[in-house]
């Protein structure tokens, strides 16, 4: 059997075919592609912003992070949009064929892209163009690949065919934690800046040339096949997803329903622990790296397990519970995470008390997601500087046109004095807090180090985490496939998954950090993910119905909550 001659339809009991399996490793290829870069983006970007902006005055800075930033998440459902409508238009193979290049091509060329020292301001042009290529491409790569997955999948098994997809991400992260660390460990720290940050981008070619050469041999979906043959594809999907309410509707609860609650999860799970390791904790990157990466070789089965799970039990269960389960358990987790991995932190915290006196007008909520806003009043100044020394602090009101003071045990620090920071510094050492040699902080040399009972503790807890990511994400594709019709499938379930990924998911980091910084404490922003996962259960048991069996071959009928539907069997005819 051919990938042309895939039957959807065909026995639940037989072993994947070797088709089959290529269908599935074409498809996911491209999802790797979309993370390793990501990640190689967001852990070299200190490294990157001095060779391509460091030149330039502030202002020119400013506007590059900002199209950097808007590359990497506000620029992606405008690539659904994009690509989703070719997708549906002229068919799923050739339309994610070009994002895969797009994204590969982009990917390589930062790797040889000449620094604002050789070709000045056109160096930063290039690499902000490249960026926004490739997020638009993103945009298009993982509906396309889910789309061609399931529509290929056999009868009942499409959470299980699509959840190989799913797991890309983490592998994503996984090959860039390593690439990065062996290309570090193989050089001087000074080789590694001058140009040692190339290599893996100039790696990724590899992949690029193995994901090209195998989707070229790839037939396309025979359901969209079947309905263009007939003529029932769409010739505006745009307008027929998003301009019908009754396809709209089902967008709208597909972002909120499901989507939203699975990227903070998804994003709290692997971004912020690594976040919450090294800048809230303390551990050193290495260390947390390494954590994590055991932590994403241990779990990252769970999203096939979910993925064939749900194919049993249903797509529901397993994402709602994720986020149930998420929003009942993050407190007590990342607080035991923090007594695990920073002892004396968590000591300092119940023993020292910090106060924060101030006119309440002077505090702003310091939202900063693309690092452009300069917090510049007392209170701010304060308040920033405690949250990222992982102070836990009240504030205590004072009347109109106080000027902002830190109250440490019995004495008073002035936010606006030029010594502040290192004031600061000092008296939270003399009080308690661990000073960077900190002892009793999580340490790895290398990474049998897991073996010792705290590194341990945490992997284990970070594969909490990482179950949970699991459960909401695995079964994620096939989800979001069951819910549209075949004719506008690709432009329906691309948008709200970049929204929901892109926009709730890619601003946790930012929302989390504003909201300790406004209230005190290191666990406040964990209100942030807890509260969209929760309403995401909640909006998801009530107005999201089971999709398993719902027939994603019938290309003329829009699915709408509600309907009672049955897998349809082409051979059955």
């Amino acid at each position: 059997m051919s990938a042309s001659t895939a039957r959807p339809g065909a026995s639940t009991s037989r072993p994947m075919t070797s088709d089959e399996k290529k269908i599935i490793l074409a498809s996911s290829l491209g999802t790797v592609f979309e993370w390793y870069d990501f990640y190689l983006y967001g852990s070299l970007a200190v490294v990157i912003g001095a060779k391509f902006f460091g030149q330039f005055d502030e202002t020119t800075r400013n506007i590059f992070a900002l199209l950097a930033f808007a590359a990497g998440f506000l620029v992606r459902p405008f690539g659904a949009l994009v690509f989703g409508r070719l997708g549906d238009m002229i068919g799923r193979k050739y339309t994610f064929l070009i994002t895969i290049l797009i994204m590969g091509a982009s990917t390589f060329v930062v790797g040889i892209l000449p620094t604002s020292d050789s070709i000045g301001i056109t160096a930063a042009i290039i690499l902000i163009t490249l960026r926004i290529l490739q997020g638009l491409a993103i945009g298009g790569e993982y509906g396309g690949a889910a789309t061609y997955v399931a529509e290929h999948a056999p009868r009942n098994r499409r959470g299980f065919y699509t959840s190989w997809i799913q797991t890309t991400a983490t592998l994503g992260l996984f090959m860039s934690l390593v690439v990065i660390l062996s290309v570090q460990a193989s050089m001087s720290a000074d080789d590694f800046k001058a140009y040692g940050w190339r290599i893996p981008f100039l790696m990724s070619v590899l992949l690029l040339a193995v994901s090209v050469w195998i989707r070229l041999q790839l037939s396309e979906s025979p359901a969209f096949v079947k309905m263009k043959a007939e003529g029932r594809h769409s010739k505006a999907p745009l307008s027929e997803a998003f301009g019908q309410w009754k396809n709209a509707k089902v967008a709208i609860l597909a972002l909120i329903g499901l989507v939203a609650g699975q990227a903070v999860v998804w994003y709290s799970g692997q971004f912020y622990a690594l976040f919450f390791l090294t800048g809230v904790l303390k551990v050193d990157g290495f260390t947390a790296n390494l954590l994590v990466a055991w932590a994403l070789l241990i779990g990252a089965g769970g999203f096939v397990l979910f993925g064939w799970l749900s194919d049993k039990i249903g797509r529901k269960p397993i994402i709602l519970g994720g986020c149930l389960i998420a929003a009942l358990t993050y407190f007590p987790v990342f607080q035991y995470l923090a007594e695990t991995a920073n002892p004396a932190l968590t000591k300092a915290h119940n023993s020292v008390k910090v106060v924060v006196v101030t006119d309440p007008a002077d505090c702003s909520f310091q939202f900063n997601p693309t690092g452009l806003s300069k917090f510049v009043n007392a209170c701010d100044v304060a308040k920033g500087a405690l949250a990222r020394a992982s102070v836990t602090y009240s504030q205590q009101d004072a009347a109109a046109g106080t000027v902002a003071s830190v109250k440490i045990g019995d004495k008073t620090l002035d936010p606006k004095s030029k010594t502040f920071a290192a004031e600061l510094a000092s008296t939270l050492t003399a009080v308690g807090y661990p000073a960077a040699s900190n002892p009793s902080v999580v340490k790895m040399a290398h990474p049998f180090d897991i073996f010792r009972a705290q590194p341990f503790k945490i992997v284990l807890t970070v594969c909490f985490l990482m179950v949970l990511v699991t459960m909401v994400y695995g079964p994620m594709a096939a989800a979001l496939v069951e819910l549209f019709p075949t004719r506008i499938r690709y432009t329906s379930m691309s948008l709200p998954y970049h929204i929901g990924n892109g926009w709730f998911g890619g601003l946790l980091p930012a929302s989390m950090f504003a909201m300790n910084a406004q209230n005190g404490s290191i666990y406040f922003g964990l209100w942030y993910p807890i509260v969209i996962a929760g309403a995401t259960a909640v909006i998801g048991l009530l107005f999201i119905p089971e999709t398993k069996d719902v027939d994603i071959y019938a290309g003329d009928s829009s699915f709408h909550p509600g309907d009672h539907v049955v897998e349809f069997d082409p051979n059955a005819a």
